[in-house]
């Protein structure tokens, strides 16, 4: 049976994943939508390719290029946030959220509104507007999965079991490039050895938050929004080699692990396909290669970010989304060289000690939150 498929974000990694699972089986998906933030060349491409009905740019200013592409095609072409969430109200039996940042969240939230499945990779939905798109989900009857592979691995490892059965869950983390530095060099890090991540293909930014850890903190916020079972019941592990992606221990001792390869489209086939399964094209896993997986405590001295993470998630209302945004900047600011490694972490504290706003009640009320502490973070960059 065809189904019909808007993938927001087609042309980043997630959505370039997304996309070659497709192509394995063309007759399986009805490509209806395909976004990108400015790269209008390649989305035009890929919107001929899968015959997209419609195309958006979310720059405005690249919608005239847009058009050009498409021009002498039956494809719509659109720009603008505002045409972005137009685009996740058109019905589709999957909508794939890859948009990064804050600008995804009005057509993550816009697709919950239609009831219908939304593959969930966009962090800030959760970690920002958890409380805000969780009870979106309930009143609407609609499906989020998740395409992170931490949560998706939880997911799987749920299916079959029951939330109040659950003793522990485990997110695993890899710990970065940077998990055996002394805390001298750390402050002495780098860009580029903070972006090298040994196992993972990333983008810059989630590349840093791997290295300090806020990226294992922003999964356990959303891991807490996911999956219900308590704070307190969700750990992290440090397991450098990234072959289990997360596990759930349940009340009679038994713990389930999915292992899977280093590789994105197991975790979006896995959402594609639900309840079932489908070809990725990965090579399996070779334990005896592997040859052995090993686990460690994270150092919250020198890596705060899982505890700030967590100490947003327990005071919950704004904090995680102050905490995200602060994150943001500091990455940003760390990327272009204006603060040291271990400066993030201090600046994200010192953002959630300065800035208290009450708890947003609707996605306007997030995004003010969002640029408000960005604004701060940013001054005190300014200041330092």
């Amino acid at each position: 049976m065809t189904r019909s498929l808007s993938i927001f974000g087609a042309t980043g990694s997630v959505g370039s994943s997304t996309l070659d699972l497709v192509r394995r089986d063309r007759d399986a998906w009805d490509v209806k939508v395909l976004t990108a933030n400015s790269s209008a060349a390649e989305l035009a491409a890929l919107a001929q390719e899968f015959g997209a009905e419609l195309a958006v740019v979310a720059d405005e200013a690249h919608l005239p290029a847009l058009r050009d592409a498409l021009s002498g095609s039956s494809i719509e072409a659109a720009g603008g946030r505002d045409a972005l969430c137009e685009a996740a109200t058109r019905p589709a039996d999957m909508s794939v959220a890859a948009i990064v940042g804050c600008a995804g969240l009005g057509p993550v939230m816009a697709a919950i509104e239609q009831g219908s499945s939304v593959a969930l990779a966009n962090k800030e939905a959760l970690v920002s507007a958890g409380e805000v798109m969780t009870a979106a989900v309930e009143r609407t009857g609609a499906t989020l999965l998740p395409v992170d592979s931490e949560h998706n691995a939880i997911f799987q490892c749920l299916q079959g079991g029951a939330v109040e059965d659950v003793r522990w869950i485990t997110l695993t983390a890899s710990g970065g490039p940077l998990r055996t530095w002394s805390p001298a060099e750390l402050a002495k890090a780098t860009p580029q050895q903070a972006i090298a991540h040994p196992n993972w293909d990333m983008g810059a930014k989630i590349s840093v938050d791997s290295a300090t850890m806020f990226n294992k903190g922003l999964e356990l916020i959303e891991a807490h929004h996911l999956f219900p079972v308590g704070l307190d019941r969700i750990r992290i592990v440090v397991h450098p080699q990234s072959v289990i992606h997360s596990m759930v221990e349940y009340r009679d001792g038994s713990t389930l692990a999915q292992l899977g390869p280093s590789d994105m489209k197991v975790p979006i086939a896995s959402c594609l396909a639900w309840p079932e399964r489908m070809e990725t094209g990965c090579e399996p896993l070779d334990l005896p290669a592997i040859g052995s997986l090993t686990f460690e405590h994270p150092d919250e001295q020198r890596f705060p970010a899982t505890r700030l993470a967590r100490e947003a998630a327990e005071a919950g209302g704004a904090a995680p989304g102050v905490l995200n945004a602060a994150n943001e900047v500091a990455v940003a600011a760390f990327l272009d060289g204006k603060i040291g490694f271990t400066r993030i972490a201090v600046l994200v504290e010192d953002a959630l000690n300065r800035f208290a706003p009450p708890a947003p009640r609707s996605l306007a009320e997030v995004l003010c939150v969002d640029e408000e502490a960005r604004a701060v973070a940013a001054s005190m960059i300014e200041t330092a």
